[in-house]
């Protein structure tokens, strides 16, 4: 394995960890578990934030123990087999352009405040971005992770800025803060497990940590506080935008409405600049990561051969357009079909949620009997999400069982012609 430097702190490991997992989602999932579950979406995140870390503490044991760039994949083929490993990989593979719709109808609900737009507007400014981006990839001229870095943080200044803003300047409000939900103030645990089968979208990715422990100084010290405390981070953070929105619900974007009123009225150009570029970079990302581990999976002798191929930026071409297609698809039909943020988001979680699940089982073959005890907890929190996320789970259990079939066929097929 190729030696990195090793100089990440458990400051600067924490940090970094918070920054992967924030994005855009901050300035509308909150409203939108908000509208799930009223002011009992408060408890809809600190449940999910308490059921997360398990997961984050066993993920940061088997970067820990079993350092490797597949993550999961890798996790899972060490454990059962190079068959569930490579399948694990294939469903992240497939489930990410759901996710990249999604992702995309997300970004562009930060234009409502600055132009109202048909939805036959929406979908070809979508396609448009679809389309600049293979441009943008084709030539390896990716957004650099600093730039990324830079936009996170810029977000989270927004937000420190308006909680500071709230305590030093109480807005003078009609109704009290909690009163725009208050008719959903009794506990119901419906509305609860709605949003938290929306809010685990602000988690995905959770897995990343498993790639960052090679690059820490003190890796055994230092790698498992820095993961609790980075998540920890962004659970408080979401559950400071949930607050806020709750002083605009009426605004179409709650977190601009929340803005405008703390800081004045640049709140559009603000949260609807930052979460635009963001959510872009995001997408961006996304599609430079596909194509690679398509590639990857096409060296391997899973894909075809064809997605292998390279252009003379040693970008795989192939791949990036093979992928972006199967995203434009989606987007045609998750708009002929009139499906939402909600329902896309949905179908991405429960794959996000079937790989942790097989990570998790991993984890009970690979790490030491001490450690049972969280990793029992974890499975126990997957239980929850999958609950939570009901017949959602059918699209990811779907693709997951095609996905096997295939390579199990294929591999016979194999055997069969080399007897």
């Amino acid at each position: 394995m190729t030696t990195i430097n090793q100089t990440i702190t458990l400051w600067q490991g924490g940090g970094l960890i918070a920054t992967t997992l924030l994005g855009t989602g901050v300035f509308i999932l909150p409203q939108l578990t908000l509208e799930a579950a009223g002011n009992n979406a408060f408890w809809a995140w600190l449940i999910l934030l308490i059921a997360i870390l398990p997961l984050t503490y066993i993920f940061a044991e088997l970067g820990r123990r079993f350092t490797h760039a597949a993550g999961p994949a890798y996790f899972v083929q060490h454990a059962f087999g190079k068959t569930f490993g490579q399948a694990t990989g294939l469903l992240f593979l497939f489930i990410v352009p759901p996710g990249v719709t999604a992702a995309l109808i997300m970004t562009l609900e930060f234009l409502k405040p600055l132009v109202l737009l048909t939805p036959q507007q929406r979908l070809c400014i979508e396609l448009l971005i679809i389309i600049g981006l293979f441009f943008v990839n084709r030539r390896g001229l990716q957004l650099s992770g600093n730039i990324q870095l830079v936009l996170t943080l810029l977000i989270l200044c927004v937000v420190i800025a308006m909680l500071f803003a709230f305590l030093l300047h109480p807005p003078v409000l009609s109704v009290p803060v909690s009163a725009p939900f208050k008719y959903n103030a009794a506990i119901n645990p419906n509305g609860i497990m709605s949003a938290i089968g929306l809010a685990i979208w602000s988690f995905l990715g959770i897995e990343a940590i498993t790639h960052l422990a090679g690059e820490f100084k003190h890796v055994k010290r230092d790698f498992i506080p820095a993961s609790l405390g980075g998540v920890i981070l962004v659970g408080m953070i979401f559950m400071a935008c949930t607050w806020l929105s709750t002083l605009a619900p009426d605004h179409s974007l709650a977190m601009v409405g929340a803005f405008e009123l703390l800081l004045g009225d640049s709140g559009r150009w603000v949260i609807g600049g930052l979460g635009l570029i963001s959510g872009i970079a995001t997408i961006n990302v996304y599609f430079a990561s596909l194509s690679r581990l398509a590639c990857s999976f096409s060296h391997d002798g899973v894909l075809p051969a064809s997605l292998k191929k390279v252009n003379n930026d040693n970008i795989p071409t192939k791949a990036l357009q093979a992928f972006m297609i199967i995203s434009i698809l989606i987007l045609l039909i998750s708009y002929c079909a009139n499906l939402d943020f909600v329902t896309l988001a949905h179908w991405v979680n429960g794959g996000f949620v079937l790989i942790y699940s097989a990570s998790m089982l991993s984890a009970w073959k690979l790490l030491p009997s001490k450690l049972r005890p969280a990793i029992i907890a974890s499975l126990l929190a997957c239980c929850l999400f999958i609950y939570c996320l009901g017949s959602s789970m059918i699209y990811a259990i779907s693709l997951a069982i095609v996905i096997i079939a295939w390579l199990k066929l294929k591999s016979f097929t194999q055997t069969i012609r080399a007897n």
